[in-house]
């Protein structure tokens, strides 16, 4: 990595640069060749890890680390410790928010550009949302940017045949963290429903399809692409535990034939 940031011709600092880069669900082949450009020109990757129950970096590589290790050499890729797992504890959650934005300032203070690699998609239910806001009141003026990667709804629906939307069909995507009652409303609508991060609530979730007469046609996912993929029918969904990533998609109801939904 460079040392202090560069200067340009007329002896001014650079701006800061900020960019979101999302590296897609898991599979190192989904990064778009934009995302992986973004990586490359990036003085530093920032990488999120989940922290340990003493607040360190827990040491197991998370998914977005793993991806990124594809394109960039491991002396490149910075370890941001996050708390991804804490819910209950408000107060331990906000500092280890504010020691992760400290954490990334400095290295926008010393560096012309940062990447922040994120599963996913850098503008859907990302790390990447708070941690640019906690920067930019940190930095000021840095500029913020996002690459779009690949969703796992997207993935899942590839790897499985299900189709996300016909014609006129809304779309709607719910975290089961939020409830599954939330899951349930939408699930009485007429569209097709994603479910992402539902693993701890699976038998909610099963109780919800079978509730609202969706489940013969849905379908979930975990780990897609990596070596431990599974993806079923959600009506094999029982009270076993699934990994928390798991993604559902609940297709509409398609009674009206071919194009009968335009």
């Amino acid at each position: 990595m460079n040392g202090e940031k560069s200067e340009n011709s007329s002896g001014n600092r650079e701006i800061s640069r900020l960019v979101g880069v999302g590296v897609g669900p898991g599979d190192p082949e989904l990064v778009t060749v934009k995302g992986v450009n973004a990586l490359r020109a990036a003085d530093v990757v920032v990488v999120p890890v989940m922290a340990a129950p003493d607040g360190r970096d827990g040491g197991e590589p998370g998914r977005a680390e793993a991806t990124v290790l594809h394109y960039v050499p491991q002396e490149k890729v910075v370890r941001v410790v996050f708390a991804l797992n804490e819910r209950s504890d408000r107060a331990r959650r906000e500092a280890a928010w504010d020691a992760a934005g400290e954490r990334v300032a400095e290295l926008l203070r010393r560096h012309g550009s940062v990447a922040f690699a994120t599963i996913g998609d850098p503008n859907v239910y990302s790390t990447f949302t708070y941690l640019a806001l906690t920067v930019g009141e940190l930095v000021p003026g840095t500029v913020v940017e996002t690459v779009p990667g690949i969703t796992a709804m997207q993935d899942l629906a590839a790897r499985s045949g299900a189709v996300l939307t016909e014609g006129t069909e809304p779309l709607t995507l719910v975290p089961v963290t939020a409830g599954s009652a939330v899951l349930k409303d939408a699930l009485h609508g007429p569209g097709t429903v994603v479910a992402y991060k539902f693993g701890r609530q699976a038998h909610e979730v099963a109780a919800a399809l079978r509730e609202t007469g969706r489940i013969e046609d849905a379908v979930w996912g975990s780990a897609l692409g990596l070596p431990e993929e599974s993806i079923r029918p959600a009506a094999e969904l029982d009270d076993a535990p699934l990994p928390y990533l798991s993604t559902l998609i609940a297709p509409a109801r398609r009674d009206g034939g071919r194009g009968g939904k335009l």
